[in-house]
């Protein structure tokens, strides 16, 4: 397994993590025990970073993760995150919290879930408006004193937010969507991690699997899957997304490999500070995501794949407008 460092002083992690989210919840279908053979899969074939967070599955995907895990958790890195308060009467809807009380409970219930002494990585889910920044990373400071946490990061906050972070307690990773069609983190979030050695770790690397071609009509998404509420997988945008695909599919073919490979090896190929994971919920999805450590592509093949996907170029925001609003703090 090829290995990159996690920031400046960070630890090496594989170059490739998995994100579990979908074991759980939001991709429609449960199966666990695919799952649990999903998770043994990935820290067999090297890797060694696992994300989630508290509010997966309300709990469950921290569960699930634990179980597996039992006797087995040498040479994991665990990365999980708090902040996305569920209301267990109304699973939609949803609240932030970045209180010092809140996130000392938090975490302790990840542990619990867990089945762990320590979580290697601990995320700020989303920021809070209502509480400083650097109240929350005081209180997550104290984790790391206490030894239940090791290293800090943040999901898609903006410059401003990480910087004052920083200030407080070293963040060893920003977390936020990246992909072939999701660049916004170009523009402001990635160089200012890179000015403060933070590392990147990016998720949805496949476009929430659109970027696979395997999606080929809305209907293809189940009735309860998400992504059928997000902008870009719906009506006009799809069809014009879906052109944008048609590229990444014709450059696969030449280079003998499938698009999803192909659209993560461009995410490798942008810095090995960046270190993306892409979820699946399956033996064979996870067996084609190693495949793209594989792919190399030439500077000029990126700029060839930036030609045709420029920044901006999706059609449709990255979630719904209620979800938008949390992004960028």
């Amino acid at each position: 397994m090829q290995t990159r460092k996690l920031g400046e002083n960070g630890p090496m992690v594989s170059a490739l993590g998995l994100g579990c989210m979908g074991m759980s919840e939001f991709y429609s279908g449960r199966d666990d025990d695919e799952s649990i053979a999903t998770l043994t899969a990935a820290v067999d074939g090297g890797i060694m970073l696992l994300d989630t967070a508290d509010m997966y599955g309300s709990g469950r995907n921290e569960e699930l993760i634990g179980r597996t895990l039992r006797g087995r958790r040498a040479g994991v890195f665990l990365a999980t995150k708090f902040g996305i308060v569920r209301d267990p009467g109304s699973p939609q809807a949803r609240g932030i919290s970045g209180r010092p009380e809140y996130v000392r409970s938090a975490c302790d219930a990840s542990l619990r879930r867990l089945g762990v002494d320590v979580i290697d990585l601990y995320y700020q889910h989303r920021v809070d408006p209502a509480v400083p920044i650097e109240e929350t990373v005081g209180a997550m400071t104290e984790l790391v004193r206490a030894g239940k946490v090791r290293y800090l990061g943040l999901s898609e906050a903006g410059p401003a937010t990480i910087r004052r972070a920083h200030a407080v307690h070293p963040i060893t990773a920003l977390q936020m969507e990246y992909s072939l069609w999701s660049r916004e983190a170009e523009a402001e979030v990635l160089p200012t991690c890179r000015e403060l050695g933070i590392g990147f770790v990016a998720y949805s690397p496949l476009g929430r699997g659109f970027l696979t071609g395997q999606i080929k009509r809305f209907e293809d998404l189940a009735a309860d899957d998400y992504r059928r509420t997000s902008p870009r997988f719906q009506g006009e945008n799809f069809a014009r997304n879906l052109t944008l695909v048609h590229h990444i599919e014709e450059f696969a073919a030449r280079k003998g490999c499938t698009p999803g490979q192909l659209a993560l090896a461009w995410v490798l190929a942008q810095g090995k500070d960046i270190v993306p994971i892409p979820g699946t919920k399956r033996r064979r999805y996870l067996h084609e995501n190693l495949g793209a450590l594989k792919v190399v592509i030439s500077p000029a093949e990126v700029d060839a794949m930036n030609a045709f996907f420029p920044a901006g170029v999706a059609t449709g925001t990255r979630y719904p407008v209620a979800m938008m609003a949390a992004l960028g703090r």
